[in-house]
């Protein structure tokens, strides 16, 4: 007690910096330690750049797997059309607003000569295929040229270009300024393409590699920058690849089942409904099939979560594949809702748009000065 009344009155001394019990804070992510279970699932992350990544030969091989997809698996398929007809419907249509009235009659005129244009290069179909190409291929390219043979004034038209045709043969190794069939300015914009005169997968594109230099300006690049940097587009259906295997996997299993089950009732002289059959509800089923049948429900022939989740991947949309997309002409009245789960939800005259592919707006100002 004596002691603590003492040092009341003297003064503590200040400690040393290295006398101290200096305390480290260790902070960390689980998502940043690698563990004997994670070790695996991590193994082909990188921390390569946008255009390293994505190198011509890996988006040659993601364009052909996906385009064997959309060929041969009807899911895909099915995805890709709903969503290039969804995006584009009938095409683009011009609303002219010159003047406060007055001018009705010019609006009108232009709008008018607008569509004849459009319907005489065929606009609204080779924008569904340049969205199908961006869907697949990952980005679309279409060149504004001249052509004389239109029934137009406008003589202006749309060249569509495969992503294979636009490539600088002979790099093979990194340039500065320049990517896989681009060529940018020292601000980090497009100042030429790189176009092959013939496809690579031609008959006269594996021996011929001349190529021409087509500037910028009469060039659209339509594709999905996902990171900074990126130059080249990777396809929309990159993510769900792997699950469309799958999926037909699962269809297959099906018929599988099918085909076994009706070969029981024939040899055993049972009976048993088609329904029956394709939920799992019939005993000798349960024997033969290799995955587990849905919780839901749904027979293996319309596996509805797989294409749930292949929508959502593609194009963030489950209605791709649980509605139908109903198409009316402009100006008509809508059609009444069905009942049941297949309503309408989309409509090409209404739906959103994506953002402009660049060159749109130097396409639109060509068309306005050409011709007149």
């Amino acid at each position: 007690m004596l002691a603590w009344l003492r040092n009341l009155g003297t003064k503590r001394r200040p400690t040393s910096l290295g006398a101290r019990a200096v305390r480290f804070i260790r902070a960390k992510f689980d998502s940043a330690q690698t563990t004997p279970d994670n070790r695996r699932h991590w193994a082909n992350a990188d921390y390569l750049a946008a255009d390293a990544a994505a190198t011509p030969d890996v988006r040659r091989t993601l364009r052909s797997r996906a385009r064997y997809e959309v060929a041969n698996n009807s899911y895909a398929r099915g995805i890709v059309l709903t969503l290039a007809n969804d995006v584009i419907g009938t095409g683009p249509r011009l609303q002219m607003l010159l003047g406060n009235g007055a001018d009705a009659g010019a609006n009108q005129t232009i709008e008018r000569e607008f569509a004849v244009w459009a319907r005489a290069v065929d606009l609204a179909g080779k924008l569904r295929t340049m969205r199908m190409a961006r869907a697949q291929d990952g980005e679309a390219f279409a060149l504004l040229v001249s052509n004389d043979n239109l029934d137009s004034p406008v003589k202006l038209d749309l060249r569509l270009v495969e992503a294979d045709q636009v490539t600088t043969p002979g790099l093979a190794l990194p340039k500065a300024g320049a990517v896989d069939g681009i060529v940018f300015d020292e601000f980090g914009s497009p100042a030429e393409y790189h176009v092959l005169k013939a496809h690579p997968g031609g008959a006269t594109g594996a021996v011929g590699q001349d190529y021409d230099k087509v500037p910028a300006a009469s060039v659209i690049h339509w594709f999905r920058a996902d990171r900074p940097g990126q130059s080249r587009g990777l396809p929309d259906i990159l993510p769900a690849l792997p699950l469309f295997a799958k999926l037909s996997l699962r269809c297959l299993e099906g018929v599988f089942r099918c085909h076994c089950i009706f070969a029981l009732n024939k040899k055993r002289r049972t009976k048993y409904s088609l329904r029956n059959i394709l939920v799992g509800h019939v005993p000798e089923a349960r024997g033969i099939q290799t995955l587990p049948p849905h919780r839901t429900g749904a027979h293996p022939l319309r596996p509805r979560p797989h294409a749930h989740r292949l929508a959502a991947r593609v194009a963030g949309r489950r209605s791709l594949t649980t509605h139908t997309a109903v198409f009316r002409p402009p100006g008509s009245a809508s059609p009444p809702t069905p009942p049941g789960p297949f309503a309408p939800v989309a409509n090409v005259t209404t739906s959103a748009p994506e953002r402009s592919p660049a060159g749109l707006s130097a396409w639109s100002a060509l068309w306005a000065t050409s011709g007149r």
